[in-house]
């Protein structure tokens, strides 16, 4: 059996992913980007690997993607985040009827993605400009909250109260906003919500300038976040689809090009 990986090397999480040559998926691994890319993103294969009892030879072909993808060099090709994104999310999206409608959320940037009904991309649009409404912004609340980031999903539902308006479009300011509203003894459920919200406006905003058509996907790492889902889920007015591992969709998407491209080389 042949097998083939994808590593999207992303500002804050190296993701790695192993499908076989029937394109199933047969294992993921997640672990932190820290300083050292390079070293990280060797080590996160071979722990896969070594998880899925396989040997680095029996991988055939491997593509890299993400902020960090040139400098895996041991890849045997690299293309970008939003092609490997779109194609992961289309092999996804089959299990659910098909997805035309790609939202994701990384560390440090957003994304919204349309693509047709062969996986290709139709439209895109990005927000790397600010961390506000990225995985960055829920880690700076978490620690201000002081709770742990797994927590901010279940918190969310557990408020008495309206979900407080955090009106603030930069982190900094959002971070100034959210202790002011704890020193004014309000319910940190009440704010957890508020915060879910506000990333949902700009996420919904995001998704709209590329046009929302079918089902919508949902990946990364917040996608976990169980609160942040419901409240992009009520300013859509719609249910999003979201995948048991939202993290590793590019990296699957990678994986599975480069099946394909093994394919066409032995053709």
């Amino acid at each position: 059996m042949n097998y083939f990986a994808g590593i999207d090397i992303g500002s804050t999480a190296i993701k790695v992913a192993v499908v076989d040559e029937t394109g199933r998926l047969v294992g993921v691994h997640v672990t932190a980007s820290g300083s050292l890319f390079h070293k990280n993103a060797k080590e996160a294969l071979a722990r896969l690997l070594t998880d899925l009892a396989l040997s680095r030879d029996d991988v055939r072909y491997v593509i890299a993607t993400g902020y960090g993808r040139k400098l895996f060099k041991e890849a045997d090709d690299s293309i970008s985040e939003i092609t490997a994104n779109a194609i992961g999310a289309h092999e996804a999206g089959k299990a659910f009827g098909g997805v035309r409608t790609i939202i994701n959320i990384g560390g440090q940037d957003s994304k919204a993605i349309q693509i047709d009904a062969n996986g290709h991309v139709v439209n895109f649009a990005m927000n790397d400009k600010c961390a506000a409404g990225t995985g960055r912004f829920l880690d700076v609340a978490a620690r201000n909250l002081e709770i742990d980031l797994e927590e901010l999903g279940d918190c969310h539902f557990n408020s008495q109260s309206a979900p407080l308006a955090i009106n603030s479009t930069c982190t900094v300011f959002a971070e100034s906003e959210i202790i002011g509203l704890l020193a004014s003894g309000h319910d940190k459920a009440a704010i957890v919500a508020g915060i879910h919200y506000s990333i949902a406006k700009r996420t919904v905003r995001l998704a709209k300038r590329v046009g929302i058509e079918g089902r919508v996907y949902f990946d990364g790492g917040p996608a976990l976040n169980k609160g942040l889902v419901a409240a992009i889920e009520d300013e859509l007015q719609r249910q999003l689809v979201v995948p048991e591992h939202p993290q590793t969709t590019t990296a699957f998407g990678a994986a599975m090009l480069a099946r394909s491209e093994h394919l066409v080389e032995q053709a």
